[in-house]
């Protein structure tokens, strides 16, 4: 996919995107900077090799080589650090990428998640308070804070990634045994797109579009194929480069376009989402997962 070199169709404009220091996050924040925004990444770990309490860390990805990559495409770049897990961490997120960028947020990508997996009915309490606190309440107090700004300008964009895991089979068939453990992580992307539909129809008219995006598959990041492919067939990964073109045409939709979730395929069919610039910088090296 290609796309001229001039695509500047976000200049003026100021993004937050979660989850940016691997993965989808830090592809978004580089590619929204190729469109001409200007970038507040956030993410646990800033530096290279640093360790998010409880884990060790070898990855060369981190927020510092995701800005950097901002910075390359001619944008300014702002490192704000948290632990989204954390409500005292997230709780000054906003404020601190407004200060930075120099302006309030134009453009909020809620990507960063907590895939945790395992059986619900052993699943434990505070494991379980970090998953929903990642994959549900963080996102949902970072758009209540950026509606203020957004609202009093009647123009805002909101992107909450979400999976398509939310869905439950529509017929009356237990998911596979691959899938049954990732049970409480489909339960909080689920109530993230319910929450995506309401506040869309709460805010319609006001010129702030709120929408989610779910990838049809496991998503192609570097983590990803690092982990392995075996056991994952056709049509059960899903390119990279697609997922964020499609959370970048949400970044730049129609005012109508509100309060739904859509699929990376629907997105590119109903938007015409757009394309990366020739030559431009899609994924930082050593990307990986979203946090």
């Amino acid at each position: 996919m290609s796309a001229p070199p001039d695509d500047r169709r976000l200049t003026g404009r100021r993004a937050l995107v979660t989850g940016a220091s691997r993965g989808i996050g830090a592809a978004v924040a580089v590619r929204l900077a190729a469109c001409g925004a200007d970038v507040a990444v956030t993410a646990r770990t800033v530096e290279a090799g640093d360790a998010p309490k409880g884990k060790v860390s070898r990855s060369p990805a981190c927020l510092a080589t995701t800005a950097a990559a901002v910075e390359r495409a001619g944008r300014r770049a702002v490192v704000v650090p948290a632990d989204l897990a954390d409500p005292s961490s997230r709780a000054g997120l906003v404020a601190a990428a407004t200060e930075g960028l120099g302006g309030p947020i134009d453009i909020l990508v809620n990507n960063a998640a907590a895939n945790m997996v395992g059986p619900i009915a052993t699943f434990a309490a505070p494991r379980r308070r970090t998953l929903f606190a990642v994959n549900f309440e963080a996102p949902l107090e970072l758009m209540q804070a950026v509606l203020p700004a957004m609202r009093e300008r009647r123009a805002g964009w909101i992107v909450n990634v979400s999976s398509s895991l939310a869905r439950a089979p529509l017929e009356r068939t237990f998911p596979g045994a691959e899938l049954a453990p990732m049970g409480l992580y489909g339960a909080a992307k689920a109530a993230l797109e319910r929450v995506t539909s309401a506040l869309g129809a709460e805010l319609d008219g006001t010129g702030v579009r709120v929408n989610a995006l779910a990838p049809r598959a496991a998503v192609a990041t570097e983590e990803t194929v690092a982990r392995g492919l075996e056991g994952i067939g056709p049509g059960q990964l899903e390119p990279l480069e697609a997922v964020v073109e499609a959370i970048v045409a949400l970044c730049d939709c129609a005012e109508e376009v509100t309060g739904r979730v859509f699929d990376t395929g629907s997105v590119d069919g109903a938007l015409g989402a757009g394309r990366r610039p020739s030559g431009a910088e899609l994924v930082p090296p050593g990307s990986g997962g979203e946090d």
